[in-house]
């Protein structure tokens, strides 16, 4: 399966440390990080993967106007995501483009990850210490599922 995953991973690099652990266990997937390229044509790929940290309850805004411009039609498409709290599945915006463009939603994988943003970096930032290595080899179990 010819895979890309396009990802915005900053300030902890939470989100990279699933990704970085997904492309171990297959290299053949393409990881690219849309804060530095982005891949206007993603159609010659089978699976698109979207990955992001949780930014007041959702991605990345960057993240989300990429996939606007650029989710193309009828791909298999799934996300991956780390948060401060998990109080319920935040792909709910990336599963929303992927029917939008008639792709098949193969799922999510959400787990925490060290959250310093607005109020929580005065306290030091919630969940700190992960994501954890069972965290981490949820993500690759995850794709491996795919």
């Amino acid at each position: 399966m010819n895979t890309i995953i396009v990802y915005h991973s900053t300030h902890h690099g939470n989100t990279k440390k699933l990704l970085d652990a997904i492309k171990e266990a297959d290299p053949s997937v393409t990881l690219v990080d849309i804060t530095k390229s982005q891949p206007e044509n993603l159609s010659e790929y089978d699976v698109i993967g979207v990955a992001s940290g949780i930014y007041f309850s959702t991605f990345h805004k960057e993240m989300l106007e990429y996939l606007e411009k650029n989710l193309p039609e009828g791909k298999r498409v799934f996300a991956v995501y780390t948060c401060g709290a998990m109080v319920k599945t935040y792909a709910r915006d990336v599963k929303a483009y992927a029917e939008k463009r008639h792709c098949e939603w193969l799922g999510d994988y959400g787990c925490l990850g060290w959250d310093t943003i607005g109020p929580f970096r005065v306290i030091g930032g919630i969940a700190k210490g992960h994501p954890t290595a069972d965290e981490i080899a949820g993500a690759v179990e995850f794709y491996k599922k795919l």
